[in-house]
């Protein structure tokens, strides 16, 4: 088994402490433990006395009830059983297609989007197809692509829905036709959800609300701040599916942890404020990076509906110096960006723009004034 380097993460675990002014990160603004329980009417002091007597045991193996109970609201369509907590969407994706895929299977990827959806399945020895994504189509893919790509053996189809790192999303009319090609084939589709859309215009959906044979995968990271205790989870229709999913937690996790399991099932009991104060700083910042676009001739963008992440194109950088750029903006400027060819698209890079305000508005007038000064 031999891993490609996982571009994007490697990228941050290099660069981002030496940043002083970071708009790479994807996730909104993070909660401090004290924000989390200022949500709570006693400002969390039932919590805390709690958590202060609670036995540092292995706890809930698959995720407590008050966890799961939390999760189930957010479907439809799954039950509490049908749940398991995970170290973050990152271990649910990874236990999913380790539990689905092996030698020789057929996989479909939405590419590019986030790498372990389409690398991971190739270390396990899958074909994998690239379902390309397309700027001039909002960066989605095209189904009609799909439907070509798609194979009597096609075993799994995976998604990013909204998309790292393009924040584009897939709309529940969209996903009825991916299902439908997945139903024809009998594939399972994969999808990580974990950039939510935060515009209550925009129509959305789950995979596992929508196809008896779908896999949504989330976590407290993105969407909801919180992503210093890794909690995400997996959740299916399918209880055979979930039941070798409980295996393979079993070689891999054990459990997430007494005072995680805790604190996430908190953040998910205060969902509705914690994704309005998400709403906010999304509806507040994307006006920031809009109105920097409009007034920046070297760049264009295809804007996001309300997610945390957004890829800016630089209309006169040479594609093949997007990372050597990069580097000298944050040597020189301090400003940390992730150059998009981490996510095989040179010419582009991510903006991360949910930081706080001040930050956001030096990042952007400082990539502004070394677009000018770059002699790359």
């Amino acid at each position: 088994m031999e891993l490609v380097q996982f571009g994007c993460e490697d990228w941050l675990n290099v660069w981002e402490k030496s940043a002083t002014i970071d708009i790479a990160q994807s996730t909104i603004d993070s909660l401090s433990l004290e924000e989390v329980l200022a949500f709570e009417e006693d400002r969390g002091e039932a919590f805390m006395s709690q958590m202060m007597k609670e036995k540092f045991s292995y706890g809930w193996i698959e995720g407590s009830p008050a966890f799961k109970s939390e999760v189930a609201k957010l479907y439809k369509r799954v039950s509490e059983d049908n749940i398991l907590s995970t170290n973050g969407a990152t271990g649910a994706n990874f236990l999913t297609i380790l539990g689905l895929i092996g030698q020789g299977d057929h996989v479909i990827a939405q590419y590019p989007s986030y790498q372990q959806l389409y690398d991971w399945p190739k270390t396990l020895g899958a074909q994998v197809d690239y379902w390309k994504i397309k700027e001039e189509n909002h960066w989605l893919p095209q189904i009609e692509d799909l439907r070509r790509l798609v194979k009597p053996n096609t075993k799994l189809i995976c998604l990013n829905n909204a998309a790292q790192p393009t924040g584009a999303i897939m709309s529940p009319d969209f996903l009825a036709e991916v299902v439908e090609i997945a139903r024809s084939v009998d594939a399972y589709i994969l999808c990580d959800e974990v950039y939510l859309p935060l515009d209550e215009e925009t129509p959305y959906a789950p995979i596992a609300d929508l196809y008896e044979k779908g896999i949504s995968t989330n976590s407290i990271s993105k969407t909801y701040s919180v992503p210093g205790i890794r909690v995400g989870w997996v959740a299916t229709q399918d209880r055979d599916l979930c039941n070798e999913f409980r295996k393979i937690r079993d070689y891999t996790l054990i459990c997430t942890g007494v005072f995680d399991d805790a604190l996430a099932s908190l953040v998910l009991k205060h969902k509705d404020k914690v994704l309005a104060r998400a709403r906010d700083i999304v509806k507040g910042n994307l006006s920031i990076l809009k109105e920097w676009v409009e007034n920046e001739p070297l760049v264009s963008m295809v804007y996001p509906n309300a997610v945390s992440v957004s890829f800016v194109k630089f209309e006169q950088l040479d594609p093949m110096k997007t990372e050597d750029f990069a580097i000298q903006l944050l040597r020189e400027k301090g400003v940390l960006i992730i150059p998009g060819n981490r996510f095989d698209l040179p010419g582009y890079a991510r903006i991360g723009y949910c930081t706080d305000k001040k930050t956001l508005r030096q990042g952007l007038q400082l990539l502004s004034e070394f677009l000018r000064e770059y002699k790359g």
